[in-house]
This record gives structure tokens, sequence and C-alpha cells, in this order.
């Protein structure tokens, strides 16, 4: 212990010796002075990076609400043609055509000629996983605590 603190001593006199030195005191600003300098540059570089970040995501975002307006505008344009209105007129209120006649089917004579359709859900065939990959697959489980 007691050659520990006298090595330190050793090192901390020899230290204080070196200062009176100038050229290691010149040399030792110089170090300070190139790490204020690159400590600065690095904050800058930090800050115009983070700048550049939000200027993207805001073009990312202009250029999305762009294409929102766009497709709102079009959408304003279908609403507003004759294509449409027909269409609603068609659909909501029987209208048809000047010259069409519309043709009323009952639902009884529909549904015959449609195709059955079954309700019931079926369990989906298992399909077979090569034994390799099952394995692998069983350790994948195991680690992730899944069932």
């Amino acid at each position: 212990m007691q050659t520990k603190i006298k090595y330190l001593e050793a090192f901390a006199s020899d230290f204080i010796n070196r200062l009176r030195d100038i050229r290691f005191a010149g040399q030792v600003v110089f170090v300070f002075i190139v790490l204020l300098i690159s400590w600065s540059g690095v904050k800058a570089i930090q800050m115009n990076y983070n700048l550049q970040k939000q200027i993207s995501t805001t073009q990312q975002e202009n250029q999305i609400q762009k294409l929102q307006n766009n497709n709102l505008t079009l959408q304003d344009k279908y609403y507003s043609s004759n294509q449409y209105l027909e269409l609603q007129a068609r659909q909501n209120f029987g209208l048809a055509s000047p010259g069409e006649q519309e043709i009323l089917v009952p639902r009884s004579v529909a549904l015959a000629y449609a195709p059955k359709v079954s309700l019931t859900t079926t369990e989906p065939s298992k399909v077979s996983v090569p034994a390799l990959q099952k394995h692998v697959n069983d350790w994948i489980n195991f680690f992730l605590h899944r069932q």
C-alpha cells in the first residue's frame, strides 16, 4: 500500500516538473484546445443531423398530405360526375335511363339460382412440415415460451 502511495507521489511530482517545461505545457494546452474545437464540431454535426431528420420527416408528411389532397380531389370529381349520379339513382331510387325497363326479381327466385354457400367453417387441413423445420420451430417456441 505504501509503495502505491510513493509511486503516486513520484508520478505527481514528475508531472508537476514536466509542466514547468514550456514545451510540455504548450503541448497540453494545444491538446486541450483541439479537444474543445472537436467537441464543438461534434455538437454542430449532431445538431445538423437532428435538423436534417426533422426536415425529411416534414417533407414526407407534406408528400402524404399532397397525396391525400389529390385523392380527395379525385373523389370529389367522381362524386360530381354523371356516372356516379346515375349509379346512385339506380341503387337508391330504383330509377332507370330513358328507354330502359326495370325488372324486379323475387328473392326466392334469385336465391334458387345462386350458388350454394356453406356457412360452417371448416378447419384448415394440416400441412406436413419437414422434420428439421419442425424441430427448429419447436426450439424457437421453447425459447420464446410459446405453447
